[in-house]
């Protein structure tokens, strides 16, 4: 399921240092232990993410912000999340 619009990319996508909120979830395209860990950290629509580093060799993990925490995720997670860009 391709979740994507003008407005919004995937976190995988996302600049760093650029704020965005989540907009969609693609749940299925998640394992049962991915998608329950996302909920723990707090991962849902409407929710501020920020990414803050890439690994350097392009496909290792994506750090990124939610809320105060500061969680590591693989490139394929977060391409199953969609974001919307904040303007400022």
């Amino acid at each position: 399921m391709k979740l994507s619009t003008p407005e919004s990319l995937s976190l995988e996508s996302l600049p760093q240092r650029r704020q965005a909120t989540v907009a969609a979830i693609d749940w299925s395209h998640l394992s049962t232990p991915e998608a329950r860990r996302l909920r723990e950290l707090g991962f849902d629509e409407g929710v501020g993410v920020e990414v803050l580093h890439r690994a350097s060799l392009g496909k290792g993990p994506i750090a990124c912000r939610i809320g105060r925490m500061t969680v590591a995720l693989r490139r394929a997670v977060a391409g199953a999340i969609l974001v919307s860009p904040v303007t400022q």
